[in-house]
């Protein structure tokens, strides 16, 4: 992660800067030294908790980003899955004349748009399961002879 010191110094500039005119305003009966190792106390402690929340913005950011891989993984792999499907419809004879439409989504293949008969139908839901990370395959395909 990259750090910022100037960014740093001058917030806790700024909080001591409040600190000491808290401290000199108050009007009980510290000393000098009190006040200021109250100021002190607060800075140190808004330093923490501004400390705690760049911490949890950068976890955040990362836990975005890892999604955002995750989600960018599985759209490639859908598209992998779907082109290797067409292309093993493409080779087949009896599917290759056809329109077969391909879509994929988390592994789950659905085939639509027709098959000249039954055989063909089957042979497609074959062919779509044979490719690696295939889960399920939804055949929707409509028999229309040729």
């Amino acid at each position: 992660m990259k750090t910022y010191p100037t960014l740093k110094l001058t917030t806790l500039a700024a909080i001591l800067s409040t600190g000491f005119l808290i401290a000199c305003s108050d009007s009980s009966q510290q000393t000098a030294g009190q006040k200021l190792d109250k100021s002190v106390a607060m800075a140190q402690q808004k330093g923490e908790e501004l400390k705690s929340d760049m911490k949890q913005g950068a976890s955040d950011l990362k836990d975005q980003a890892s999604a955002m891989t995750s989600d960018a993984k599985q759209t490639m792999g859908d598209a992998t899955i779907s082109a290797e499907i067409n292309a093993s419809i493409a080779k087949d004879a009896a599917l290759s004349v056809m329109k077969i439409d391909v879509d994929t989504k988390q592994g789950m293949v659905t085939l639509s748009g027709t098959a000249p008969d039954a055989a063909a139908r089957t042979h497609a839901t074959e062919l779509a399961q044979a490719v690696d990370g295939v889960k399920t395959v939804d055949n929707q395909l409509v028999i229309k002879p040729q």
